[in-house]
């Protein structure tokens, strides 16, 4: 029964959900509302008996704050988030047997202007994805990007046509934060990362001028990724929508965890991946040298940190770190 197998496809993805307010009562129990939003388009696939199709606007590139990351490069964190999306596919392939997709909609070139990651470093970034997902063998994942959407050109000039069909102005996004508190939470939360890497890249000024700096920002990178959101879902109007970021429970996206972290809004791309001999954590590069962690290197990059104790205790490990 469709409806049956639907139900069972939001339970799984549930069990990874990320709210925006875990206090919530739907989040220890979800309720039939948080179900009935995603059920009709879960529904389409299966009467179609075509595989779920899911979208997520992530995997943008790494921070150019290098107290969060390793380095400039997909690394372990990006990984295990890809083979995490990889497993949900065919997981839902145990109860439904056409399974999943997934299109990443990867929305560097959209801002990388506005947070300091030049296009060339997009593109690296993006050429490395698509070779994890090879060596993965993620066949049911696929990228979408800026120059998908409106083919191969100046990527100043692609943005430019992104915000010119698709983005609000700077007084509808202040309007839409202080009615839509989902806004909100989505605008402070950008606001912080560009204010934390700020005080990084921008040592020399003041951290009230800084404020004020990741302040304007924020309101360009919110509003040109709600453009990018909008494109998307033109594109892919049947696509079950996913989101990395904490979402409210009746949310018409789902936001999911891809790897364990304490932080809510903390992704592979802001931070590393931390291995402390029992389970693997997503946490910030700076937090990990605090710890005293030490880096694990795989062809030639950094690519994780491991626990001082494992140091002690795993030769294998003793050998690939720095």
């Amino acid at each position: 029964m469709p409806n049956e197998t639907a139900t069972e496809i939001i339970d799984l993805l549930f069990q990874f959900r990320r709210l925006s307010d875990p206090t919530e009562v739907c989040s220890a129990q979800p309720c039939e509302l948080c179900f009935d939003i995603h059920r009709p388009k879960i529904e389409y696939w299966i009467n179609q008996n075509e595989p779920i199709h899911f979208v997520i606007l992530a995997f943008p590139a790494k921070s150019p704050n290098r107290q969060k990351v390793l380095g400039s490069l997909p690394d372990l964190a990006e990984r295990i988030a890809l083979d995490f999306l990889r497993s949900m596919c065919e997981h839902i392939g145990h109860f439904y047997e056409p399974g999943a997709r997934i299109t990443v909609c990867s929305d560097g070139h959209v801002f990388g202007d506005l947070i300091s990651v030049s296009d060339e470093a997009i593109s690296s970034y993006r050429s490395d994805l698509e070779a994890l997902l090879v060596d993965i063998r993620a066949h049911n994942i696929d990228l979408y990007s800026l120059d998908d959407a409106f083919g191969a050109g100046d990527f100043t000039e692609l943005r430019r046509k992104l915000e010119e069909n698709y983005a609000a102005t700077v007084a509808e996004l202040r309007q839409q934060i202080a009615t839509s508190p989902a806004t909100k939470t989505q605008f402070n939360g950008i606001h912080r990362f560009v204010f934390e890497d700020l005080l990084v890249l921008r040592p020399e000024t003041s951290r009230t001028q800084l404020r004020l700096a990741s302040k304007d920002l924020a309101y360009q990178i919110v509003r040109r990724s709600n453009a990018w959101s909008r494109l998307v879902a033109e594109q892919f109007p049947s696509a079950v929508r996913l989101s990395i970021h904490p979402q409210p429970c009746h949310s018409e996206k789902i936001g999911i965890h891809m790897i364990r972290t304490r932080d809510n809004w903390l992704t592979p791309w802001h931070g590393v991946a931390m291995d402390d001999g029992n389970s693997v954590t997503l946490i910030k590069r700076s937090t990990a040298e605090k710890l005293n962690a030490s880096v694990v290197w795989r062809n030639g990059r950094p690519s994780h940190f491991v626990a001082p104790h494992l140091m002690r205790t795993d030769s294998r490990v003793k050998e690939t770190v720095s």
